[in-house]
């Protein structure tokens, strides 16, 4: 029986290139798990292993790995830092417990650090701030603290100063033991001395104390008492004080260094176990009943209480699938067989895995507390939860969003036909953001995702890792359409045959709903005009009418329909007759509605060096951009807007042409508005263009 509370399962998020990857290989070197160290610009990092990781530099899929410090055992999960593969980070931060933001020393907080960090403010998850590359160029470990602080709002809590900067960085000094930590140039990260504070420090490194301390000591009356009265806390005291804070996310212990050149993350290490909460002091999960009313009771973290488990990513690779699977309570053995909540089905375990990135030792056994990955599931998505057959609940689901973007795929030959079926099937699996539909008049495959590189990479794993030669369409967009006026109509639906015939009449008003509200429904009629029975059959034929819109065939969205009053045959009405008055209704009012085309609007968050703000807004501009907010900052400005999804297509071209190559931006959905005239009819008579021919 392992004790809990020398687990840490944490994450390492942050946005492109700050180095998590090359962060996470020199914390499993540290701790012994790999001897030589990979790295990843030479294609070669140990967490990387998936052929378009090396071949890009960029982490696709969260890589779990465990590994062992100070007698804690460290369960680590790399996450993308790419916006298109945030549902990874957003995933991943479900199952965590605690963070390490990385940021780097010269790029400072970057757009997609601002999305990943909103994320874990919405998991509640807490977080130590590591500003990494402080060797390179036009490093600055003041300016990114300040920039945690008014661009993420967050309260950094300097635990290190740096010695030396740029090519001069020495190391750091450990404020609480005010201890110079000092490493050697030969890269080994265990060459180091501990010395004391440099001469020219010993002032900056006392005001920076100062400050510490005053912010740990309010964590503790007692404390905060003695120490205004001129008593210096111990320690041991100050360790318990920014734990406390840490894991109530009033503040983020902030360290710095250069992973590359292995200084500084042993530290980074120490915090992980010194301030990040084991399983057991975090908030246990709410459990959910089987129709997703929450039930008051929580999976709290226990081996003798029920299984309670989520998958929160499935992987295939050489092996075989993976299922990757936190254990909130509960134990799980070797040939259980256990329920899923989702499906209602029992699966056995087979083999179970604690993985170390693509290398695995096999278990018999995991307990709450453990991330493991299970082999060969059949029918297990990610976000489904196993649970205790006798004694079942499902843990809070996870939302995935609608896919934006789709494009249509065909197999270059007839060999391929099938193989492509069985890859994007377990693509789906996977990734719960993709999805693929087959287009029923033309036979064609759609690939649908969150935005033009996430199908772009979903291509390039057809081609690399299945050896799919595929054809790939022109991007198309997810329009949706609404209505902007009200009508009230009635419909009736009579069919005479031999025997009892179909009867149903409705009264009905259809408008406009409520801006992301769906479709709504409700009933006004009183008498039995309409009996009761029956609302359930109006609703599901207006309902299921909505995914197929009057205009060119878009779903509609925001609609609001009201039954006021109908009539009824005792002999000839029925659910099905009333479901059908329904469905002929719909396509009778709707035209009257004044429908409108819906276009998906992105939030754009572009950053830019000074010289070109003029052409990235006057771009922007000419792409129906609105200009939302431009920050100034140290290394440029960012240009944040709103900006339809049409118009973005190799944008990142663009951007990079326009700004030498510097420009970077993140996007991601944020709403659907009206389209304008001109290119809702152009878009209607591309859409029956292409019906037409086909």
């Amino acid at each position: 029986m392992t004790d809990l509370t020398n687990y840490r399962n944490i994450g390492i998020f942050a946005h492109v290139d700050a180095g998590k990857t090359t962060t996470t290989e020199r914390i499993l070197k540290l701790t012994g798990k790999i001897h030589k160290i990979g790295e990843v610009h030479d294609g070669a990092a140990t967490t990387d292993f998936m052929e378009q990781e090396q071949e890009r530099g960029i982490t696709i899929q969260s890589a779990a790995t465990t590994c062992v410090w100070d007698n804690h055992q460290l369960n680590i999960i790399d996450t993308p830092g790419h916006v298109d593969f945030t549902i990874e980070v957003y995933r991943s931060l479900k199952v965590l417990d605690g963070g390490v933001g990385v940021f780097c020393a010269s790029g400072g907080v970057e757009p997609q650090s601002e999305t990943n960090w909103r994320y874990a403010n919405e998991s509640e998850v807490a977080r130590i701030i590591y500003v990494n590359k402080l060797d390179r160029v036009g490093a600055d470990f003041y300016r990114v603290v300040k920039q945690v602080e008014d661009v993420l709002g967050a309260n950094p809590l300097v635990m290190v100063l740096p010695i030396g900067v740029e090519e001069n960085l020495k190391g750091v000094v450990d404020l609480l033991t005010r201890k110079a930590w000092v490493w050697d140039e030969s890269g080994d990260p265990l060459n180091y001395t501990l010395e004391d504070v440099p001469a020219d420090m010993v002032d900056q490194v006392e005001e920076w104390r100062e400050k510490l301390i005053e912010t740990a000591v309010e964590q503790d009356d007692d404390l905060m008492e003695k120490y205004l009265d001129g008593e210096e806390p111990s320690i041991e005291d100050l360790k318990r004080c920014i734990r406390k804070g840490t894991i109530a996310l009033d503040f983020f212990p902030t360290y710095t260094g250069s992973s590359f050149k292995n200084k500084g993350v042993q530290l980074v290490l120490d915090a992980v176990v010194d301030y990040l909460p084991s399983p057991t002091e975090v908030k246990p999960q709410p459990e959910v009943d089987m129709e997703g009313n929450e039930t008051g009771e929580f999976a709290v973290v226990d081996p003798d209480g029920p299984l309670r488990a989520l998958a929160f990513k499935i992987m295939d690779d050489r092996f075989g699938a993976l299922t990757f699977v936190r254990i909130y309570s509960g134990r799980l053995n070797k040939g259980d067989t256990i329920l899923n909540t989702f499906t209602g089905k029992t699966e056995r375990i087979g083999r179970m895995v604690i993985m170390h990135a693509d290398d695995r030792e096999e278990i018999s056994s995991a307990q709450a507390g453990d991330i493991i990955a299970i082999v060969g599931m059949k029918n297990v998505q990610t976000g489904h939860t196993l649970a205790d057959q006798k004694n079942p609940a499902t843990l809070e689901p996870m939302v995935f969003p609608d896919p934006v973007i789709s494009i249509a795929i065909a197999p270059k030959d007839k060999a391929g036909a099938e193989k492509m079926g069985i890859a994007l099937g377990k693509m789906i699996q996977e990734d719960p953001s993709f999805r693929v539909e087959t287009d029923e008049d033309s036979g064609e495959t759609i690939m649908q995702g969150m935005g033009e590189l996430h199908l772009d990479i979903k291509v390039y794993i057809l081609k690399r890792t299945h050896g799919i030669d595929v054809e790939v369409g022109k991007p198309q967009v997810a329009y949706r359409a609404t209505i902007t006026q009200r009508v009230e109509d009635s419909y009736t639906h009579k069919k005479q045959t031999g025997g009892s015939g179909q009867f149903a009449k409705i009264e009905y008003v259809v408008e406009p709903g409520e801006t992301n509200s769906g479709f709504e429904f409700e009933s006004t009629v009183t008498g039995g005009n309409v009996p009761r029975e029956f609302w359930p059959a109006v609703e599901k034929g207006f309902k299921s009418s909505m995914e197929n819109g009057t205009l060119a065939g878009f779903p509609l969205l925001d609609v609001k329909v009201i039954l006021t009053d109908g009539g009824y045959h005792p002999g000839d009405s029925s659910a099905v007759a009333y479901e059908i008055a329904a469905k002929s209704a719909y396509r009778q009012t709707i035209p009257k509605a004044s429908p409108q085309l819906l276009e998906p609007i992105m939030k754009i968050d572009v950053f830019t060096p000074d010289d070109h703000v003029g052409d990235v807004i006057g771009d922007l501009n000419r792409r129906r951009g609105m200009i939302k907010a431009q920050e100034p900052g140290p290394t440029g400005v960012r240009v944040k807007s709103d900006a339809p999804l049409s118009e973005m297509f190799g944008y990142i071209g663009d951007l990079r042409t326009m700004t030498s190559g510097r420009g970077q931006f993140s996007m991601e959905f944020s709403h659907y508005a009206p389209c304008p005239n001109n290119v809702a009819e152009a878009v209607i008579k591309e859409v029956k263009d292409r019906e037409a021919n086909k």
